[in-house]
């Protein structure tokens, strides 16, 4: 998607400055935002395991009901412009994450290849890789931490 001025709009505008389809598109649909994490209490690191929220499909990587997902997991967090900064656990390649600090998306982004499967042809979704949410335990959620490239 390029801007109205012909280019990328991503290296043109900063977060705040997105019209909503903007926003929407720089999603790149690798779930990782959506694993259940856990935070070490002494250092602050977060620590992302294979347990997927229970409105991720597993299949997709996108929301079951996204619009609708507060009355569901009432703790997901919203990303928006001004949280963004705050947010450690997002993935290093997300591409919120990567506009906030000026840096390039990654070659696989959909926005660059026009392909929403490129995300999990590079292998970097995570697609199948996910068990869903359940009732699990704090010590059984350790036994479930994940690195993710």
């Amino acid at each position: 998607m390029t801007g109205a001025d012909g280019g990328l709009f991503w290296k043109n505008k900063a977060l705040a400055e997105m019209s909503e389809e903007e926003w929407e598109s720089l999603c790149d649909g690798c779930g990782k935002c959506c694993l259940v994490g856990l935070e070490d209490e002494d250092t602050g690191e977060i620590y992302l395991t294979d347990v997927a929220c229970k409105l991720l499909d597993g299949r997709t990587c996108r929301c079951k009901d996204y619009l609708n997902r507060k009355a569901f997991v009432p703790d997901c967090v919203k990303l928006t412009p001004e949280n963004v900064p705050t947010l450690s656990w997002l993935p290093r390649t997300c591409a919120y994450r990567l506009v906030h600090e000026g840096r390039d998306l990654y070659p696989w982004h959909p926005l660059l290849t026009g392909d929403p499967e490129s995300v999990h042809a590079a292998n970097v979704s995570v697609r199948g890789k996910t068990r869903p949410e359940g009732r699990m335990k704090t010590r059984h959620l350790i036994k479930r931490i994940t690195r993710w490239e």
